[in-house]
């Protein structure tokens, strides 16, 4: 599920064609002429500038609404007209923007899970990366939960609804099953680096060690701890640092 957003970016600018006038031959009309044009260089990339930082701010605030919507009111329940409207946006613009209430979804989450509006999966992030260059396998474990935890913060609650969702809708469910398998490729890119540096336990193979680490950092776990128990962020990551060492480590 993606959202493309043709719908901001910004217009051609045009001039209209006045009534043709008398013929200047003393080169005052074409110097009056040239001056305007310059100047519609200049006002050109200012109205584009505007118009897209315009456009930005509206798409920012129809995100952070559809948030707030879906986590209040859970996926099934929130409709498209009702984020136009707490957004202050026309249903039209919406749709333009997504077409389907799966789209408008998939696109928060998104930016939610990567922090960001560029098209870099996680698994490609340098965060990540770094995590499998990392020689020192307690230090690759800690900057594997250090990103895993400010990810849960932005998209926790936005993945639970999926998952709350994903019985009752059929998008629901495909974009669950596909972020839980893109979870575990992360965590096994990491337990394969750590298998073969020989920094396992004994008995420990890469796949059940990415299926430990895929459950103590689920984001039920995270949601329990944080919302339900009231740690704070630093307690969480402490604890699942030193579970994710423990357990894989020994």
């Amino acid at each position: 599920m993606t959202g493309i957003f043709t719908w901001w970016m910004p217009a051609r600018s045009g001039r209209d064609i006045g009534t043709p006038g008398k013929i200047d031959r003393s080169g005052a009309a074409a110097n009056n002429g040239m001056m305007r044009g310059m100047a519609d260089i200049v006002k050109r990339p200012y109205r584009s500038e505007a118009r897209a930082a315009s456009a930005a701010a509206t798409r920012a605030r129809i995100r952070e609404t559809a948030v707030r919507l879906f986590v209040e009111r859970g996926y099934v329940a929130t409709t498209m007209r009702g984020v136009a409207r707490a957004a202050g946006v026309g249903e039209r613009t919406l749709y333009d923007a997504f077409p389907t209430k799966a789209a408008l979804f998939g696109h928060v989450l998104g930016v939610a899970t990567v922090g960001d509006e560029e098209p870099v999966r996680v698994a490609d992030r340098p965060e990540i990366t770094a995590t499998r260059e990392e020689p020192d396998p307690r230090s690759a474990i800690a900057r594997l939960v250090a990103y895993s935890a400010a990810l849960l913060e932005r998209a926790g609650d936005l993945i639970m609804v999926s998952v709350e969702a994903a019985g009752a809708d059929p998008d629901m469910r495909a974009a669950a099953d596909a972020g839980a398998r893109a979870t575990h490729q992360v965590h096994l890119a990491l337990t394969e680096h750590l298998h073969r540096r020989g920094a396992l336990r004994d008995g420990m193979d890469p796949v059940t060690a990415a299926d430990i680490l895929y459950a103590l950092g689920s984001p039920h776990l995270h949601q329990l701890l944080r919302r339900h128990r009231g740690w704070t962020v630093e307690q969480y990551r402490t604890w699942l640092e030193n579970a994710c060492a423990r357990e894989l480590l020994g």
